[in-house]
């Protein structure tokens, strides 16, 4: 997912399930990354506009 190891498993008294649940809740960072860039490149933002994807 893009996390460093240990991000969620590392966390003291947290069951497997709340383990899983926060997981299952969030946005890999690569994602939100994209599609920052790709709302920020259709709006014309000028430090994105026709960098790579």
């Amino acid at each position: 997912m893009g996390l460093d190891q240990g991000w969620v498993t590392d966390v003291p008294g947290l069951t497997r399930t709340q383990q899983l649940r926060a997981l299952g809740n969030g946005v890999v960072p690569q994602q939100g990354a994209a599609a920052l860039r790709l709302l920020l490149d259709r709006a014309g933002h000028p430090h994105t506009a026709g960098a790579a994807a």
